[in-house]
């Protein structure tokens, strides 16, 4: 028994990182959502995907349509590199999604479709999940998102622009009254 412990001590424990799927995005939803069709032809499966560290304006929102109308020009009908490390509490799986620049639509996934979406101001920074990204994905989003305050882009055109997680905890609070 002794020897059986000592030697499961003894392995290193290694953690293997899924290799990101390849999918076609075909709907998109909001400035955050998608919906992907993913496998082979005949063996389709459709996942919807919610991206990891954003948080779009709402439909309803202002800016919500244009957030919207952004990812999709970024996205839609492309094929997309998911990396997908969790799922949420809606079902959705929560990925980075990373396709072809339109300067090159059939070169390498290189564009991360989130801190596009960022850097243009269609969406924040969701601290509240930074510690989900890697130190240098939280560096790049932070800087995409003081980059488009300071250029006034997007949603910063506004002064006070209203965070998609408090305009749903208002829409909450005033359905409750």
């Amino acid at each position: 028994m002794r020897c059986l412990l000592l030697a499961t001590l003894l392995i290193p424990a290694c953690v293997v990182a899924a290799e990101p799927r390849t999918c076609l995005v075909v709907g998109v939803s909001d400035g955050d959502t998608i919906t992907a069709r993913c496998g082979a032809a005949g063996n389709y499966e459709q996942i919807k995907v919610r991206f990891n560290g954003i948080d779009a304006p709402e439909k309803r929102q202002p800016l919500g349509q244009r957030s919207k109308e952004a990812l999709s020009d970024l996205v839609y009908m492309k094929d997309a590199a998911l990396d997908c490390p969790k799922t949420d509490r809606y079902g959705r799986s929560v990925c980075k999604v990373m396709v072809a620049p339109a300067s090159a639509p059939r070169g390498p996934k290189t564009l991360d479709a989130g801190l596009a979406m960022v850097t243009v101001g269609m969406a924040w920074w969701y601290r509240a999940y930074a510690r989900e990204q890697t130190p240098q994905e939280r560096g790049q989003y932070e800087f995409a998102e003081v980059e488009a305050r300071a250029k006034h882009v997007g949603l910063w055109r506004d002064a006070e622009p209203v965070a998609p997680w408090d305009w749903r905890k208002a829409q909450r609070e005033a359905a409750a009254h």
